[in-house]
């Protein structure tokens, strides 16, 4: 392998760098995608995969989040109506679907600020909730590229989750905790968050993904390589794990296993993102 070829791909993927962006502060390009879909899904409740305790929602919310699903716009003029209407419990609910109705719709500073107000009406008492919408609004704030605000949500969201005996649901807020950091150029405290995120979710993929692309942009290599084969372990087929697979095994001189851990991605789907972005890797190494 060049040392062109080398600084290229230390360019071109990982937390602080990625393909065709401009602000060195970005995840790579398959993470962002993945959180934008997230943000946006319908949430009635947290992804089956969450290990957030399941809130005790009204009948009203619970309408309002099938609505918010099905016709997002309506949704969201309904619930600003219903927010500006009530308080307490109910104006903590009415936010709390405004902000997935304008979700649905990408607006994700007024979604983050939805989000907020649902937390902050809330009742002081009931933290799983409070946890809940914290984290939803900070992943709002990641998705509008506002990594400061979404640390600012997600740190009191991960208090939250503590303090409400979800040790599993404040792991997974670490592990975003983790990408704001990132973000910020924070790289040691982000790599603090990501070992609480593994020690709470050591079967979490991303979570060690995530700790992988960090501990080989940072230049330590051996964690990464450990890092890359768990997550790889707990979802073989994965094309942002082959990806950094790859990357990171022709960074440490190995560059047949890096040409066969990104044909692997283009071999699971050939005419997706991901093996547009391992052929473009192939091409680089044949070229070096």
């Amino acid at each position: 392998m060049s040392v062109f070829l080398a600084l290229l791909l230390l360019a071109q993927v990982g937390p602080v760098t990625a393909p065709g962006m401009d602000d060195p502060t970005q995840l790579p390009p398959e993470i962002v995608e993945r959180k934008e879909r997230e943000a946006a899904a319908p949430v009635v409740d947290q992804p089956e995969e969450s290990r957030a305790v399941k809130l005790d929602i009204s009948p009203d919310l619970a309408q309002c989040l099938v609505e918010a699903n099905e016709d997002p716009l309506a949704a969201a003029e309904a619930s600003r109506e219903w927010f500006d209407a009530s308080q307490g419990r109910e104006r903590a609910e009415a936010g709390h679907c405004l902000g997935v109705a304008l979700s649905r719709l990408e607006r994700w500073e007024p979604a983050y600020v939805a989000f907020v107000a649902s937390r902050d009406n809330s009742a002081p008492e009931d933290l799983a909730a409070r946890a809940r919408r914290g984290s939803m609004a900070g992943n709002a704030a990641l998705a509008s590229g506002d990594a400061r605000a979404a640390l600012d949500a997600l740190e009191l969201a991960e208090t939250d989750a503590r303090n409400s005996e979800q040790p599993d649901f404040a792991g997974e807020i670490a592990l975003d905790k983790a990408q704001a950091l990132v973000a910020l150029g924070r790289e040691e405290e982000a790599a603090r968050s990501l070992a609480v995120a593994r020690a709470a979710l050591p079967e979490s993929a991303q979570a060690w993904l995530l700790s992988a692309t960090l501990s080989r942009r940072m230049g330590d290599l051996a964690s990464a390589q450990t890092q890359i084969e768990r997550a790889a372990e707990l979802m073989p087929i994965a094309p942002d794990i082959g990806l950094e697979a790859g990357v990171i095994a022709v960074l440490s001189g190995r560059d047949e296993a890096a040409r066969k851990s990104w044909q692997s991605v283009i071999d699971a789907a050939p005419e997706s993102d991901a093996a547009r972005v391992a052929r473009g890797y192939i091409e680089q190494l044949e070229a070096s």
